[in-house]
C-alpha cells in the first residue's frame, strides 16, 4: 500500500515544530515526511535584533536541521519554493518540482513596505541571518569611517528605526546598549549619534499595555532614542528618509543607517499559488486548511487567525506558530490514520508577552501579570529557551540557550 506523502515547506518555528512531532507520532511506514527549506539551518528570528545590532554574534540565532530531525523518518531538500501547483498536488521548487499527498505551508513572512519609495533600496529590514550581518557590518562600517574621515559628516552616527513595533523596539534596546561600545572602540563622542524611531501610528507598541509603553519609551529615551511618533516615512534616499511634515511637506532626515521594521507580510509564494489570500496572507480554517484546500495546511507568518474579541488577526508571533506546528502535526496524524471527522481546531493560548529592551530591561505581560526590569529580562531569555527547548530538547537548550539571566 502507497505511504502518504507529507511535503513541509519551510523551517522556522511552525514547521520545525509540525515536522518533529510528526516524525515522534508516524512511523516509517505510515508516511513519507519531506521537509524543505532554502537553508540547512533554522534561525530564531526573535532574536535577528540582536545580531542585527552586533550584541549577540550571529552563529548564535541558529542551528543545523539536522540538529533536531530524524534523517530515517524525514527527507530534507535544500531549496527555495517558487510556486505550488495546487491542482496537480505539486510544489514547484528552483531544483525541480516534488508531488504531495498533504502540504504544510511555513514559509514564513516578507517586509511590507507599503509602496514607500525608495525603502526597498536605501533601507535594510532584519528578516534573516545574512541580513542581520549586513546591518551590523554596515553600522560598524559607518563608524569606523567616520572616525577615520578627515571631514567628519556628523549624519553616518545617525540611526533612523522605521516602526515602533516589536522589532523596532526590540531592536532599539539592543542597539543602544551597542553604540556606547562603538563610540570607546573607534574613539568617537557619544553626543554626536543620533538614533530616531519613526512611527506612522499614534503610538508605540499598538495594542500593549499603556503603562509599559510608558516605561519602554522612558528607558530608551533615556538612552538616547528620540521618537517622531504620528510621523509618517514619505520616502527613503541614499542620504536618508523624508517624513511628513504637514499635509503637503515632508522634511529630510539625514542618516547613514535606516531600518525597516514597520511591516510584515505573508510569503509571495502564497499569490503565486492561487490560493484565496489579503496581503499574501491566509485566512485559514478553524483547523488550519486553506479554504477549498482539504489537504494543504498554512501555518505561521502567511495564515491569518481573527481574535474575535476584537475582531481582529492575531499578530504573526513565534508563539502562536509553534502552536499552530503542533496542531497542525496532530490534525495531519489523524488525516493519515483515517479520523477525519476528529480534526482539532486552533485556539490561540497567548501566556504572555514580553519584550526587550536590551540585554537588562524589557517589559511584559506574563500569566496576566505585568514585569519591568530584570525580572522580564529573565523571563524573556526563559521564552527564548522553552522555543528551543519544545524542537529539540534539553540538548539544543544546552548549546544554544541563553544563560546570562540575570
Amino acid at each position: 500500500m502507497r505511504k502518504p506523502k507529507i511535503v513541509v515547506l519551510g523551517a522556522g518555528y511552525g514547521g520545525l515544530m509540525t515536522v518533529t512531532r510528526l516524525q515522534k507520532a508516524l512511523g516509517q511506514d505510515e508516511a513519507n515526511i519531506v521537509l524543505v527549506n532554502k537553508n540547512d539551518y533554522h534561525y530564531e528570528t526573535t532574536w535577528l535584533h540582536e545580531a542585527s545590532a552586533g550584541t549577540l554574534h550571529h552563529d548564535r540565532v541558529r542551528y543545523d536541521i539536522d540538529s533536531v530531525i530524524n534523517r530515517s523518518k524525514v527527507e530534507f531538500i535544500r531549496a527555495e519554493v517558487e510556486d505550488i501547483k495546487t491542482d496537480e498536488k505539486k510544489v514547484v521548487l528552483n531544483t525541480g518540482e516534488i508531488d504531495y499527498d498533504y502540504l504544510v505551508f511555513a514559509l514564513g513572512g516578507e517586509s511590507e513596505t507599503f509602496g514607500i519609495e525608495g525603502l526597498k533600496e536605501h533601507a535594510f529590514t532584519i528578516s534573516n541571518v545574512n541580513a542581520a550581518r549586513q546591518i551590523r557590518e554596515h553600522i560598524d562600517y559607518q563608524f569606523a569611517t567616520y572616525a577615520m574621515e578627515t571631514e567628519k559628516k556628523d549624519e553616518r552616527l545617525t540611526i533612523v528605526v522605521g516602526g515602533a513595533g516589536f522589532t523596532g523596539i526590540e531592536f532599539l534596546g539592543e542597539i543602544t546598549n551597542r553604540v556606547p561600545e562603538l563610540c570607546r572602540e573607534y574613539d568617537i563622542d557619544y553626543s554626536k549619534v543620533r538614533i530616531y524611531c519613526v512611527e506612522a501610528a499614534p503610538m508605540v507598541l499598538p495594542g500593549f499595555d499603556p503603562e509599559l509603553v510608558k516605561y519602554a519609551v522612558a528607558h530608551l529615551e533615556k538612552k538616547g532614542v528620540e521618537f517622531k511618533i504620528g510621523t509618517a516615512i514619505k520616502g527613503a534616499t541614499p542620504e536618508g528618509i523624508k517624513v511628513a511634515k504637514g499635509e503637503d511637506e515632508t522634511e529630510e532626515i539625514k542618516a547613514g543607517t535606516v531600518v525597516w521594521a514597520a511591516g510584515v507580510r505573508g510569503s509571495s509564494v502564497i499569490e503565486k499559488s492561487g490560493i484565496e489570500n489579503m496581503r499574501a496572507r491566509v485566512k485559514v480554517n478553524p483547523d488550519l486548511r486553506a479554504p477549498g484546500h482539504d489537504n494543504i495546511f498554512v501555518i505561521g507568518d502567511s495564515s491569518l487567525i481573527i481574535n474575535e474579541e476584537i475582531n481582529r488577526p492575531y499578530p504573526p508571533t513565534a508563539q502562536i506558530a509553534m502552536q499552530q506546528g503542533e496542531v497542525c502535526a496532530r490534525n495531519l496524524v489523524k488525516l493519515i490514520k483515517g479520523s477525519e471527522d476528529a480534526l482539532e481546531t486552533f485556539t490561540p493560548d497567548i501566556k504572555g508577552t514580553v519584550c526587550s529592551l536590551g540585554d537588562d530591561d524589557a517589559i511584559g505581560v506574563v500569566f496576566g501579570k505585568k514585569v519591568t526590569g530584570t525580572k522580564a529580562s529573565f523571563m524573556k531569555k526563559m521564552v527564548d529557551n522553552r522555543a528551543l527547548y519544545m524542537i529539540g530538547g534539553p540538548s539544543l537548550v544546552l548549546k544554544k540557550g541563553k544563560f546570562n539571566v540575570l
